[in-house]
């Protein structure tokens, strides 16, 4: 009798992120390797070094998962790290020879998308790399002068070209990449919103709310107005702690909680302390126990001048905050 042919091999997704980072890529991005495995694909997260003060979320990579950590990739803009980063991406697509190429957040989808557009032209006689990067948001709005605003766009048009699928998380996002600043064609995109796991914030109760405050040693009755994300120009902090004096103005014994941390802590603290409300905000840094501090919140505040998907509103909603 003939031998049985091997069962083949399953396709290969390498997915690349510029850091795991605190915030909604790299949930998705980790949470994804679990799932594609489950759904017969093959996997390698490649991921970036973390900048200075940013959480950590590493630790939500699946037991067992297939990453690589490549120390030259990375946010800020630098152009040795980043050919070095190059490079490294463009070896190991010859190495793990991808059917799929997906790229989540700028730097990734610069770097990543240049390395797969070299391998395909490179690749021999392996099968063409399909090519997807997800808009999570963009940077073209709020980060950049208008001089680097305009190269960004005029990069990510370039890019568009060489992607063959372009996902963006809500429609917003498609339609303002698409409409506004001309990335991609129509035919291009896909929308795909976030998933969430949300059943530990529906979960907070009258109880929780109680242990909540009790843990962040916060009595009853006690205004609690917080905010969660990175402290970077983007979410516009300063404006919370504009917020958070009106409050403390309006409501003496009023508390407001800055969960996260990032570049700008010292700065923002100062400005607590110019406000005249330092001793009425706490910064606690990166938590993972965010349904304690919505369960502790009686307004919840989101600053952000730009959002692609704003989880901690979302979260908050779920845990019953206004």
């Amino acid at each position: 009798m003939p031998e049985s042919m091997p069962p083949p091999s399953p396709p290969t997704i390498a997915r690349v992120i510029t850091r795991l980072n605190i915030g909604g890529p790299s949930l998705q991005a980790t949470r994804l390797t679990a799932a594609l495995e489950a759904h017969a694909f093959q996997t390698t997260l490649i991921h970036g070094q973390l900048g200075e003060g940013e959480g950590d979320m590493s630790y939500l990579i699946p037991a067992g998962a297939q990453t690589i950590k490549l120390a030259t990739l990375q946010r800020p803009l630098a152009p040795i790290s980043d050919l070095r980063a190059l490079w490294a991406l463009y070896a190991e697509f010859r190495r793990l020879r991808p059917a799929i190429v997906h790229t989540h957040m700028a730097k990734a989808g610069m770097l990543g998308r240049l390395a797969a557009a070299a391998y395909n032209l490179t690749r021999g006689a392996a099968p063409r790399a399909r090519v997807v990067h997800t808009y999570h948001g963009h940077v073209l709005d709020g980060y950049f002068s208008p001089v680097m605003t305009k190269v960004f766009i005029t990069l990510e048009r370039a890019l568009a070209t060489v992607s063959d699928a372009i996902i963006a998380i809500s429609p917003a996002i498609r339609d303002e990449l698409q409409r506004t600043y001309r990335i991609g064609r129509a035919s291009q995109y896909r929308v795909v919103p976030l998933g969430f796991d949300l059943a530990p914030f529906s979960a907070v109760d009258a109880a929780a709310r109680a242990t909540a405050r009790r843990k962040l040693d916060i009595p009853d009755g006690v205004p609690v107005v917080s905010t969660v994300g990175r402290l970077t120009a983007i979410k516009q902090h300063r404006l919370f702690l504009d917020i958070a004096q009106r409050t403390v103005a309006a409501h003496p014994n009023a508390v407001a909680l800055i969960a996260g941390d990032g570049e700008l802590r010292e700065e923002l603290e100062a400005y607590a302390v110019t406000l005249g409300i330092a001793g009425h905000v706490r910064f606690l840094g990166w938590r993972r126990d965010l349904a304690t501090i919505y369960g502790a919140t009686d307004v919840f505040v989101l600053t952000s001048r730009n959002e692609g998907t704003p989880v901690a509103l979302i979260e908050a909603m779920a845990a019953g905050v206004p």
